[in-house]
Order: C-alpha cells, then sequence, then structure tokens
C-alpha cells in the first residue's frame, strides 16, 4: 500500500514538468509590466502571479514560470528578490494552449535590474 501511494505521488509532480518545446510557443513572446500577486518558491520551477493593466483599462492575471529553485539563486536572484505589491516587467514566451501562462526569460525588478530566469540568449531553454 505504501509503495502504491508513493507512486502516485511521484506521478503527480513527474507530470507537472514538462518539455519547454511542448508547452510554450517560441515564436509567441510577451512583454508584461504588472503587480506581483503570488510567488511560488517549490520545485520543480518557481511560479509567480501578477496581474496586467491594458491601456483600456481591462486587467488580466497572467501566471509565469521561472527556472528551478537552485537556477535562479545561481543567476542573482532571492527569495525576496519578488513579492506581491511589486511591479514588475517580464520578457516571457507564451504558453502554446493560448491561456494568461508563461515561461519567463528575464524580469526587470522595480529597482530596474534585469534578472535573467533562463538563458535569455536561447529563448528555449529549459534550465
Amino acid at each position: 500500500m505504501a509503495v502504491a501511494t508513493g507512486l502516485i505521488a511521484a506521478t503527480g509532480d513527474i507530470s507537472a514538468h514538462h518539455s519547454f518545446t511542448a508547452a510554450f510557443e517560441a515564436k509567441a513572446p510577451v512583454i508584461l509590466t504588472g503587480v506581483v500577486l503570488r510567488v511560488e518558491w517549490k520545485n520543480p520551477h518557481v511560479m509567480f502571479s501578477i496581474d496586467e493593466t491594458a491601456s483600456s483599462g481591462a486587467v488580466t492575471t497572467w501566471r509565469f514560470e521561472l527556472g528551478a529553485p537552485s537556477v535562479l539563486l545561481q543567476r542573482g536572484w532571492m527569495r525576496a528578490s519578488l513579492k506581491p505589491g511589486d511591479t514588475v516587467t517580464v520578457d516571457g514566451i507564451r504558453a502554446r494552449d493560448g491561456t494568461h501562462y508563461a515561461r519567463v526569460v528575464s524580469v526587470t525588478l522595480g529597482n530596474g535590474r534585469t534578472v535573467f530566469a533562463n538563458d535569455a540568449t536561447n529563448r528555449g531553454s529549459t534550465q
């Protein structure tokens, strides 16, 4: 019974991880500015959400996928780099399914510093 439960739990984590090309359209870049709603530091990817306000005044919530926590730490991120309420500009690659979900290439923080979440020279990187 314990083995079966472990396999079921592991399957959920495995199915949540995906290849870049299966989930994201490399030819669909997005650059969005918005207010951070939530940040989740967990494996396999750090995630965060922003509310982006269009020029029409419409507000859209976007969810973003960053690299693994260990990769972000190596690239100068800290847990306090993004906090709810911060305004950020995100350069990313939109999900193939057309939802408001994207893989992050870089984030420009409120202090003007740009932090790379993935390899900016290869927009298809899966790091």
